[in-house]
C-alpha cells in the first residue's frame, strides 16, 4: 500500500509476491530544433517497464534548465501543456522504481543543483554500494555540505552533490573526478545548460546505448527507446566510458578500464523483448532459453502455455524444441497493475484472477506445461496452479526460464530479501510440493548463459550464485538481510 500525491491510498495487487523491479530508466537527447521534451516523453514511455513510481524531464534553452516531475506513470505525469513549457535543445528524462530511498516526490528524478559552472540536472539507473562512504566524504570534505543539505534520500542525490562540489574548470572535469569515487552499478545521463553527458560504470552492469537522429544524438537505457523516437542505433556505451554531446558533436573518453559484468537478469525479465543488449536480441535469447529448458526438462504433455507476458518467448521456444503445441491458456488484464480500491479479504484471496484468467476450453482435460520467467516467493505460482486445476487441467508441469533465484541484488534490482526468496530455503522438489505442481524444472545457469551468447566471465549472475562481482560492504548486506552474511561465510 502506498500514498498517492492527493493523499489517497493505493493498494497493489499481490505486493507480497511482486516481480523483481529494475530501479530506473534513463533517456537523454541533444537535438537543436527538435521538440526535445516530447522526444524524451516518448523515450520514457518506451522505458516505462523499468520504473513506474515517478517520472521527470529536464530541458535547457541554453540559459535556464526547466524540470517537471511527479509521482505516477509517464502518461499520468505529463500533459501536452506540461511538455509545452519544457522548451530547449537538450533534455534528460527518468522513470523510477525505488531501490534506494523511499517512493516520494522528493526522490523523483532528475535531480537539480546549482553549481559554480551553472546548473546540473542528473538521472541515474543502478545502485551504488558505497553511499555511506560518499556521504561521509561530503560531510567532512565539502565546504557548506551541511548547509546545502540533501533534498532526497537517494544515491543519485549524492552523485549530484559530489559533482557540484568539485572545483574543476567545468562539469566535464568535475564529473571525471567523481566517477572513480563511485562503486557499484550506474548508468547515468546528466546535463548543464549547453551539454548532454552520459557515463557508465566500469562493469557495465546496467545497459546504456547511443543513437543518432538526423540532427542530434540520443542516449537511453535500452535500444527500444531509440526505436520509438526514430533514432538509429549507433552502439552501446562501453563500461567505464564517459560521453559529452554538444554543438561540436560527440566526444568520448574512458574514465576506467572496462571490466564487463552485465546483468544476466536483463535477459530473463527486465529488458523489453524488442531490445538488444551486447548485440543479442532479448526476445531471441528468451526463445533460446525455452529451447534449452525443453531439452533439460522434457515431459509428456498436451499443451505448452506461457504466463503472459514475460513467459511467452520461452514458452514459444519450449514448444518449438519439444514438438508440443503452444497455446494461450491464460488471458492477462494489461490494465491491472494497481487499483485505488482496496479489496476485501475475500477479493484479495482471489486477486490473481484480476490479473490472469484461464481459458477453460483450452485447458480442460489436458496435461499442460506452464512456462514462467522466475519464481520469487512462490505465492503467485501457488495461486495460479490452483486456478488451473479448477479450470480442469489434468497435470500441471511448471518450467522456469531462469535458475532458482537465491540471492538479492545490490546493483539496482529490487529482489526480495534472501529470507523471503523461496529458493534460498528449499530444494527444487520442496518448491514443487509447496506450489502444488506435478513437476518443476528450472533452466540451468549454463543453459541460460549459453542462450545469451556472452561469455560467463562477462556476466553478473550473483542472484543465482551469490558470487558478487562488485564488493558488497557488510553494512549494506546486513541492511538487506543479516542471513546473507552468515551464509556467505559458511
Amino acid at each position: 500500500m502506498s500514498r498517492r500525491p492527493d493523499g489517497n491510498l493505493t493498494y497493489e495487487l499481490f505486493p507480497e509476491d511482486r516481480m523483481p523491479q529494475d530501479e530506473c530508466g534513463v533517456f537523454g537527447v541533444w537535438a537543436p530544433g527538435e521538440e526535445v521534451a516530447k522526444l524524451t516523453f516518448y523515450g520514457l514511455y518506451a522505458l516505462q517497464h523499468r520504473g513506474q513510481e515517478s517520472a521527470g524531464i529536464a530541458t535547457s534553452d541554453g540559459e535556464r534548465i526547466f524540470v517537471y516531475k511527479d509521482m505516477g506513470l509517464v502518461s499520468q505525469v505529463f500533459t501536452e501543456n506540461d511538455l509545452a513549457t519544457l522548451t530547449g535543445s537538450l533534455a534528460i528524462g527518468h522513470c523510477r522504481y525505488s531501490t534506494t530511498g523511499s517512493s516520494t516526490w522528493a526522490n523523483a528524478q532528475p535531480t537539480l543543483r546549482a553549481t559554480n559552472h551553472g546548473t546540473l540536472a542528473l538521472a541515474h539507473n543502478g545502485n551504488l554500494t558505497n553511499t555511506g562512504d560518499l556521504a561521509e566524504y561530503l560531510s567532512k570534505n565539502v565546504k557548506d555540505a551541511a548547509d546545502s543539505g540533501f533534498h532526497s534520500t537517494t544515491d543519485t542525490e549524492i552523485i549530484t552533490a559530489l559533482i557540484a562540489a568539485q572545483e574543476g574548470k567545468n562539469f566535464e572535469s568535475s564529473a571525471l573526478a567523481v566517477l572513480p569515487m563511485l562503486k557499484g552499478a550506474f548508468s547515468m545521463v546528466f546535463m548543464d545548460e549547453h551539454t548532454l553527458y552520459a557515463a557508465r560504470d566500469r562493469h557495465g552492469v546496467r545497459p546504456l546505448v547511443i543513437g543518432k537522429l538526423d540532427h542530434g544524438w540520443v542516449v537511453a537505457s535500452e535500444s527500444a527507446a531509440l526505436d520509438i523516437v526514430g533514432a538509429a542505433f549507433v552502439r552501446e556505451m562501453e563500461p567505464g566510458e564517459f560521453v559529452a554531446i554538444d554543438q561540436n558533436g560527440l566526444r568520448s573518453q574512458r574514465w576506467a578500464p572496462a571490466e564487463p559484468k552485465g546483468c544476466i537478469f536483463e535477459y530473463v525479465y527486465l529488458a523489453r523483448p524488442d531490445t538488444s543488449i551486447s548485440g543479442r536480441n532479448v526476445h531471441a535469447t528468451r526463445v533460446a532459453v525455452g529451447e534449452r529448458l525443453a531439452k533439460e526438462h522434457p515431459v509428456d504433455a498436451d499443451l505448452v502455455i506461457p504466463v503472459p507476458e514475460s513467459g511467452t518467448p520461452a514458452a514459444v521456444g519450449y514448444a518449438k524444441a519439444s514438438g508440443i503445441p503452444y497455446g494461450a491458456g491464460l488471458v492477462k488484464n494489461s490494465y491491472v497493475g494497481r487499483t485505488f480500491i482496496q479489496p476485501s479479504q475475500t477479493i484479495r484471496q482471489l486477486g490473481i484472477r484480476l490479473k490472469l484468467n484461464p481459458l477453460r476450453e483450452i485447458i480442460e482435460g489436458k496435461r499442460i506445461i506452464v512456462v514462467d520467467d522466475s519464481i520469487v516467493r512462490g505465492n503467485t505460482q501457488r495461486a495460479l496452479i490452483r486456478m488451473l486445476r479448477e479450470a480442469g487441467a489434468l497435470e500441471i508441469h511448471v518450467r522456469i526460464s531462469s535458475p532458482p533465484v537465491k540471492w538479492p541484488c545490490y546493483y539496482g534490482i529490487d529482489f526480495a530479501s534472501r529470507a523471503e526468496l523461496v529458493a534460498a530455503g528449499l530444494e527444487v522438489e520442496e518448491i514443487r510440493r509447496s506450489i502444488g505442481a506435478d513437476s518443476l524444472g528450472y533452466v540451468s545457469l549454463e543453459g541460460l548463459i549459453e542462450a545469451t551468447t556472452i561469455a560467463a566471465e562477462n556476466l553478473c549472475s550473483a542472484c543465482f550464485t551469490g558470487e558478487y562481482p562488485i564488493e558488497i560492504p557488510a553494512d549494506l548486506s546486513a541492511g538487506k538481510n543479516l542471513l546473507e552474511i552468515v551464509n556467505r561465510h559458511e
